[in-house]
């Protein structure tokens, strides 16, 4: 016991290092020697860090997999197909990535066949959000909302990330807002079973259901990777993550805002 805890001191006196100017004074006046936390950069990242709500209708091929005994099965569903199910109703996560234009990104999983977006502030403001495009091979999708007084999450550099970095996942799992869990990267460059085209960012940090399309930051409140999906069951973490790296769904956000002119 008194070992772990020397661990656990030991692992949060670093993440504060991490988060300390060239001098080795704290960078927020809020953060003492007596009191190590992250609390600083979240007051600052957290704002640019919203929720999705998305109302849609499900499309052929998932209405057939839905019709599946053994898929309906798995997931404790009632052995027959009803009406209503032709909609669906997902709640995930998204960032702001330009106040000024009020674009988000997230992923494009949870708003592929969106009918409505809404999307709801840290300050509880709801909006409604407009598709501008997504990519589905990369699993990105940008929308945009009309709304003064956003606070966009700064970008970082996904290819400097070491396995053993800290990072922080922030989102809405299981629609509670505003929620941040801490881990490291603990794969660089994976490969994710469930979505095997490009390589992922893995992480032991908690990444639950409704976290899709949320941060992934460093300890200097950075956008590193937009998170993806899980390992394990739909319903809990089982300590292995993904998120996008961000170098790879700035290209693709980059594409979907500034498409090249076709050539005639």
């Amino acid at each position: 016991m008194v070992r772990q805890m020397a661990i656990d001191l030991a692992m949060v006196m670093s993440i504060t290092a991490c988060a300390l100017d060239g001098t080795g004074s704290p960078k927020d006046d809020t953060v003492t020697d007596a009191m190590p936390t992250l609390a600083p950069m979240l007051e600052r990242v957290l704002p640019g860090v919203v929720s999705i709500a998305v109302d849609g209708r499900l499309s052929a091929e998932e209405m057939l997999l839905l019709r599946d005994p053994e898929f309906r099965r798995m997931f404790g569903l009632p052995k027959r197909v009803q009406p209503e199910e032709r909609r669906f109703l997902a709640q995930g996560s998204g960032i702001v990535i330009d106040a000024a234009n009020g674009t988000i990104v997230t992923t494009h999983h949870l708003v592929d066949g969106a009918e409505e977006i809404s999307v709801t502030l840290a300050d509880a403001r709801r909006l409604s959000g407009r598709m501008i495009g997504a990519d589905a091979a990369n699993d990105i999708a940008v929308i945009q909302v009309e709304s003064r007084d956003l606070v966009a999450v700064p970008l970082g550099n996904s290819d400097t990330l070491r396995v053993g970095d800290y990072v922080v996942a922030i989102g809405n799992p299981f629609g509670l807002a505003q929620t941040a869990t801490l881990g490291i990267v603990s794969g660089i460059g994976a490969r994710n079973p469930v979505e095997p085209d490009g390589r992922f960012i893995q992480t032991d940090a908690a990444i639950n259901p409704g976290n899709s399309g949320g941060a992934l930051v460093n300890v200097r409140g950075e956008l590193v990777g937009i998170n993806d999906s899980l390992i394990g069951s739909a319903v809990s973490n089982s300590g292995i993550g993904f998120a996008i790296p961000i170098t790879r769904a700035k290209q693709a956000v980059d594409r979907l805002l500034h498409p090249t002119p076709s050539r005639s």
